[in-house]
């Protein structure tokens, strides 16, 4: 889309906007400029009125001319064919220097004097306007002679090549572009009014229009008695600064108030549709093979919106014209196109993309272009074929424009925008904007294109940036982190060495009983059972760890781990999650290492082997409610505080039922086991300290009560402490000694002698006072 500023002058008021400032504004709202081009006429090239014009003497196709420039009268020799007395032109002086380096300078030109040159457009940098020198006229506004062209605004006019996307069809005219520049500068668009004049003669008399169905159209016509039209100046200059070119003066008043107005206009010559018997002109709007609609009189005439007919054109000099307005819904025409391509005109660029729906402006501007450049007359009133549009409404709240643009927009600005923009506003409440979508809007369809008309308006440098913020809700379940936890906790199992052993939920109800296990009550029990050993649903998951360590053993293996993570069930049939795990016989595999003679696994080494798969607990002194356990190697484990299971060895009666060598196993409701995201502790820079107390103390005293004295009295400096060697002898009698090594660091300092004596001492004197131990 090309536009000059002083064309665009004549729809919005933009006298006060340099150039460079209006190019930043159409890049900031989303027309993009392709390119500038600024015309800068040489000095000393003037306003001219050639006062006589006579043939050379001795030259054929050259004139003697008197040109008035203002401070003199001059003469000059000129070529060109359509120069004669009477005519305003553009006058180089002496002196002055073209756009090609050509200096003007008294020249003798077949014995005749000439001082200056009368030129073309071209001549003077402007590109090809009309053959010959240039025939000012009214159209220009206001000029003295011998006045400076450079001074005159139309012929220093910048010409600006907009980039537009796909959409934005409504941009495809001066109109369209001011309107956004009128929701940019919150300035008003200069709208086109004229009055028609109802005491002519009505078309209606002389023209009527037929439909066999509805189309998707509007079409307006016309009606001009057209004479004497003599196409200005000012349109030659514009369509050529476009690249615009028309094979008639009629043909460039109607490219001209197209490309102005944004109305698709066409001119047909009235009696390529009047009747030669009745005196009137019809037109039949009708549909074609493919489908597209075309208006018609004897032949066809045009399809609406794609092309025209040489035939229908009016060529004369003289004669009714019937003047066109259309307008069609892009989509429909494009897709029309898409399934049956016929030959399309120029304006179905236009057509394809959106062009103005508001006929009526359009035709006036085009009429009034007609009549001030002719001696035409216009008939009174229009006849028209209208399909109504159905209003397309869009409703946003204030809110959600905010959330989408990530900042608060004054509703004032957004009221202007939308207004300035054509969108109708006036149904909006106080929290919600109720839109009218204007039909040359075609591209609005929800409310993010509100919002996008908004942001492109306001400008994106004008929103604050702020930081990205990517949130989604969590679609995660508590199976799927039930599921995670799992597969978790069973990977460590196996990368412990133990292998992952499977049984039903069922098991045998007598053995279960045998070794104190609540059962299924009686009235939950399972009716029919698949076998007479699976005939309850189990309690427990060691009893079928045991069985599959048995066999295993009965296989040869010496060396046997397995865990199991599954379901158990209360006498209720409440179900809960446990895991369980076994290691029996062998502490590791017959290897070089061991001489091919491993140790028997024993409960200390089991401990560290389910540390490696729960995590660090606590052990204190147990008594199980049933008999698989050994009566002295058997504990409950601790977590937070919390009891989350127990862990024992195999009762020896229990092992040989089984045929099992030395058997240790654990069982953990597996949902007490912690399984959350690592929390980093505050880690100290200074270096760490280690102290060893040995203490005589009881040996029936439970090493729990040792623990506890020193947690209450134990300072900040002491961040963990544990056993390291037990010691009885007969001269100890019924105590022992206890080593407790004690590390020390502090966050602050590297600690002194001075501070781990201290420490030490007040943990003495607490074991002393509460639980009468001491040194050894």
């Amino acid at each position: 889309m090309i536009v000059t500023k002083t064309w665009l002058n004549e729809w919005i008021d933009l006298e006060d906007i340099k150039t460079e400032t209006l190019c930043k504004t159409l890049n900031s709202i989303g027309l993009e400029v392709d390119s500038l081009q600024s015309y800068k006429i040489p000095e000393k090239i003037v306003f001219g009125h050639v006062l006589e014009c006579q043939r050379h003497p001795d030259a054929e196709k050259l004139n003697v001319c008197k040109v008035d420039i203002g401070s003199e009268i001059v003469q000059i020799v000129c070529g060109a064919s359509n120069v004669r007395a009477g005519l305003d032109v553009i006058v180089a002086t002496l002196g002055a220097v073209m756009p090609e380096g050509l200096v003007i300078k008294p020249v003798v030109l077949r014995g005749v004097d000439s001082h200056g040159m009368i030129c073309s457009s071209s001549e003077i940098g402007l590109g090809k306007v009309s053959e010959g020198i240039m025939e000012l006229d009214e159209s220009i506004g206001e000029y003295t002679l011998g006045q400076e062209v450079a001074s005159h605004p139309l012929f220093c006019d910048d010409v600006i090549e907009i980039e537009l996307t796909a959409n934005r069809g409504d941009c495809l005219s001066l109109r369209g572009v001011a309107r956004d520049l009128s929701a940019a500068y919150d300035r008003p668009i200069k709208e086109y009014n004229r009055v028609d004049n109802d005491d002519k003669r009505g078309i209606g008399r002389i023209l009527s229009i037929s439909h066999d169905k509805d189309y998707n159209i509007n079409l307006r016509y016309k009606a001009v008695d057209l004479k004497t039209l003599k196409l200005p100046f000012l349109i030659k200059l514009r369509l050529a600064q476009i690249g615009e070119s028309a094979g008639s003066d009629l043909e460039a008043v109607i490219s001209y108030a197209t490309h102005s107005s944004g109305v698709i206009l066409r001119a047909y010559d009235y009696n390529f549709f009047a009747s030669s018997t009745k005196g009137m002109a019809k037109i039949h709007l009708s549909e074609d093979e493919n489908g597209y609609a075309h208006i018609k009189g004897e032949q066809k005439a045009s399809i609406i919106g794609v092309n025209q007919e040489e035939s229908s054109k009016f060529i004369a000099k003289e004669g009714i014209v019937l003047i066109e307005a259309s307008y069609i819904p892009p989509d429909f025409i494009s897709k029309q196109m898409a399934e049956h391509k016929v030959p399309a005109g120029t304006m179905f660029y236009k057509t394809s993309r959106g062009s103005e729906p508001e006929l009526e402006g359009g035709l006036l501007y085009s009429l009034d272009l007609l009549e001030a450049n002719s001696g035409s007359s216009v008939f009174g009133g229009t006849i028209e074929y209208e399909n109504s549009y159905k209003e397309k409404i869009v409703i946003v709240s204030k809110q959600e424009i905010d959330d989408l643009i990530g900042a608060k927009i004054d509703k004032v600005v957004i009221s202007k925008i939308l207004t300035n923009l054509g969108f109708n506003i006036s149904k909006s409440s106080t929290d919600n904007f109720v839109i009218s979508v204007p039909q040359f809007r075609h591209d609005i369809v929800n409310k993010q294109d509100i919002v996008e008309e908004i942001v492109r308006l306001v400008g994106i440098d004008n929103i604050p940036s702020k930081a990205f913020i990517f949130s989604e809700k969590n679609r995660l379940e508590n199976d799927y982190f039930d599921y995670k936890k799992r597969t978790v906790f069973r990977h460590r199992a196996a990368q412990s060495g133990f292998f992952e052993s499977v049984h039903f939920v069922f098991d045998e109800k007598k053995v279960l009983q045998e070794y104190g296990f609540e059962t299924t009550l009686e009235e939950l029990e399972l009716l029919n059972p698949i076998v007479n050993t699976l005939d309850t649903l189990r309690p427990t998951l060691l009893t079928g760890l045991l069985k599959a360590a048995s066999q295993n053993a009965k296989n040869g293996y010496s060396c046997v781990k397995l865990f199991e993570v599954g379901s158990v069930f209360s006498p209720t049939r409440a179900e809960s999650l446990k895991i369980a795990l076994l290691h029996s016989g062998d502490k590791e595999r017959d290897a070089l290492a061991n001489a091919g003679k491993p140790k028997k696994m024993d409960f200390g080494a089991f401990v560290q082997k389910v540390a490696d798969v729960i995590g660090g607990f606590e052990l204190q002194e147990y008594q199980t409610t049933h008999t698989l356990s050994h009566p002295f190697q058997s504990a409950k484990v601790i977590v937070g505080g919390e009891v989350i299971g127990e862990l024992f060895r195999v009762h020896p009666d229990v092992e040989k039922s089984y045929d099992l060598d030395e058997t240790y196993v654990c069982e953990l409701d597996f949902e007490k086991i912690a399984h959350t995201l690592k929390v980093a502790n505050k880690s100290s820079k200074y270096q760490t300290s280690f102290r060893d107390l040995s203490v005589i103390m009881p040996q029936n005293m439970p090493y729990e009560k040792v623990k506890q004295a020193i947690e209450l009295s134990a300072s900040d400096e002491i961040i963990r402490f544990y056993p390291v060697d037990r010691y009885s002898d007969s001269a100890l009698g019924e105590n022992m000694s206890l080593t407790l090594r004690f590390v020390l660091q502090s966050h602050e300092k590297t600690l002194e002698e001075e501070d781990i004596t201290s420490s030490m001492n007040k943990i003495l004197e607490r074991l002393n006072t509460h639980l009468g131990i001491g040194l050894r």
